[in-house]
């Protein structure tokens, strides 16, 4: 016991981990020492040694968070090249207004954290530029309202590295808003936001905490649908497609004729069907892919009566198909069926088709686990005899 707590205690001094795989943790120092070497060397190219050297602490600062937390919205381009500039331009106005005393770089410091936060630009490497302005050694001096160039040519090359190096190693930067999937083109919320947390609960949240969250809107909503997300997969607790999917699969073959899939659609109930060439999965056709053909074929003319062919799946079919394996967690069989605009889901073992998973199929499952689930809890509540 008595080992324990002294472990305990230190256990609590101790930071929390990062919750950065160690790989980024690589490409992060790679990327800066690359963005910052490129600024740095051409900075000193355009302007001598002297100046890019006195200019490299706030922008080592904008590197760490350009490329290890590029998620962020500090990180951003708006922020970064936003705050050079406002933050250099207050530290000269405020230089030559006031000299280069410490109390002026003070109040250089917090003018700008006011303007940049006015402006949506706060980026804290941007206070290091307002007091680098005010307390400028005599060569960043001499060029007077000129050192406004170097800062900003150096915010713009660190920026344009980030971009690129970012984006080659897989990493989405700039970070916007991520594209809203809306198959059925309206005004409603996607069937996973009708219920449960939404965009206006997360930004009743974000105001209700009244403080600065350094991760961005969409970020932040990320994370709270995977959190979500994790903890269906945990309630459902392994149910997988073959728990659900319906075996006695009716399917078509690439040369079953319009009339018979109509036929087998009607007696049957369903709403597409699988298309098998010598037991492979090649296709499937829905109702909507034989609307255009019947009705083509309903209309009269006398070429037609003469020289009618057959309409054939393999000329109708969708060959894109989206499937799945019997071992597929339920929770990941959801979006496909409520919100891609999927009817039907093929399930493969292999190549083999082994059965076939419907909305309705789906929905009996739910049914059913939330059935156990309820039956679970009414035992726990009577007493044992």
């Amino acid at each position: 016991m008595s080992a324990s707590r002294p472990e305990s205690r230190l256990q609590r001094l101790l930071p929390a981990p990062l919750n950065i795989p160690r790989k980024e943790w690589l490409r992060a120092g790679l990327g800066a020492l690359l963005g910052l070497f490129l600024a740095g060397w051409l900075c000193s190219l355009a302007y001598g040694p002297s100046i890019a050297l006195h200019l490299l602490g706030p922008l080592a600062a904008t590197a760490v968070l350009v490329f290890a937390v590029h998620s962020g919205p500090l990180a951003q381009p708006w922020p970064v090249l936003g705050s050079y500039a406002l933050a250099g331009a207050v530290g000269l106005a405020m230089r030559h207004g006031f000299g280069s005393e410490l109390w002026v770089a003070g109040a250089a410091l917090g003018i700008s954290i006011l303007v940049m936060c006015l402006l949506r630009c706060l980026h804290p490497p941007g206070g290091g530029v307002a007091v680098s302005a005010v307390l400028a050694d005599s060569g960043l001096v001499a060029l007077g309202d000129h050192l406004l160039e170097p800062i900003m040519l150096n915010a713009l090359i660190l920026i344009t590295v980030a971009v690129l190096y970012n984006r080659l190693t897989g990493v989405r930067y700039p970070k916007g808003p991520l594209p809203r999937k809306d198959l059925h083109h309206t005004h409603d919320p996607l069937p996973s936001e009708r219920v449960g947390i939404n965009s206006a609960d997360l930004d009743q949240a974000l105001e209700d905490i009244g403080e600065f969250v350094d991760v961005t809107r969409d970020e932040l909503e990320r994370i709270i649908l995977a959190t979500e997300q994790h903890a269906l997969q945990r309630s459902l607790g392994g149910i997988t497609a073959a728990s659900v999917m319906s075996r006695d699969i009716q399917f078509a073959s690439k040369h079953t004729t319009l009339e018979q899939a109509w036929k087998m659609l009607a007696s049957h109930h369903l709403k597409t069907l699988p298309v098998l060439d010598q037991g492979r999965l090649v296709g499937i056709v829905s109702l909507s892919d034989l609307v255009g053909p019947a009705m083509a074929r309903g209309r009269f003319s006398w070429r037609g009566v003469l020289r009618r062919k057959p309409v054939l799946m393999e000329q109708v079919m969708s060959r894109r198909v989206v499937s799945v394996s019997s071992q597929h967690p339920l929770e990941r069989l959801l979006p496909l069926l409520s919100e891609q605009g999927l009817h039907c889901l093929p399930v493969l073992d292999g190549d083999s088709l082994v059965g076939v998973i419907t909305q309705s199929d789906l929905i009996a499952g739910l049914k059913r686990h939330l059935l156990n689930a309820a039956a679970l809890k009414s035992d726990d509540r009577v007493p044992a005899l």
